[in-house]
């Protein structure tokens, strides 16, 4: 049996990373669903000028507060993991960098092709617009690998947390029959 101090840290850790994993997983199945629509890019100028403009007001209130906590609470769990062992402390912070770098590629290259498709009439959109939407598309399709890579780096070092600490015959099934 662990101190109280011991025992705080492993529920602060608990809690701060199933926050992180939550917020990260519901921002990469968001990145991922877009991707998995590639029937919007076959949409005609005003239709997808329009559902462009409708998702930029949508995400652009959520968003900042989404992946700023989610960075807050992954600041945090590298923290408090940092006793874990290192495959469970690396990979945190593989998905804390990971994390950083879609909010830079958001904030540096994809933010600013969203403002951009915000200011354009739908009705008569830029002559060179589906080469915005084709560039905006690809680098949306990096974010999404980058924030994939993300949850998947924070569920494995969740699970390596959990088992590190088993004795082996814990994780095994015992067969019947078994003499304990």
């Amino acid at each position: 049996m662990g101190s109280p101090e011991a025992s705080m840290r492993n529920l602060l850790l608990e809690v701060v990373r199933t926050g992180a994993t939550s917020l990260l997983g519901l921002f990469a199945g968001g990145l991922v669903f877009t991707v998995l629509a590639p029937s919007l890019l076959k949409l005609p100028a005003p239709a997808y000028v329009r559902y462009w403009q409708a998702l930029n007001t949508d995400y652009g209130r959520a968003m900042p507060v989404l992946l700023l906590t989610c960075l807050a609470l992954l600041v945090v769990t590298c923290a408090t993991s940092y006793q874990r062992g290192r495959p469970v402390f690396w990979l945190t912070v593989t998905a804390a960098l990971l994390l950083t770098a879609t909010i830079v590629l958001t904030l540096t290259t994809l933010d600013p092709l969203n403002r951009l498709a915000d200011s354009w009439n739908a009705d008569r959109p830029p002559a060179d617009w589906t080469d915005i939407r084709r560039h905006w598309w690809t680098l949306h399709t990096v974010r999404t690998a980058m924030a994939v890579l993300a949850f998947l780096a924070l569920l494995i070092a969740n699970a390596a947390d959990r088992t590190k600490g088993e004795p082996p015959d814990a994780r095994r099934t015992s067969s019947p029959g078994a003499i304990s």
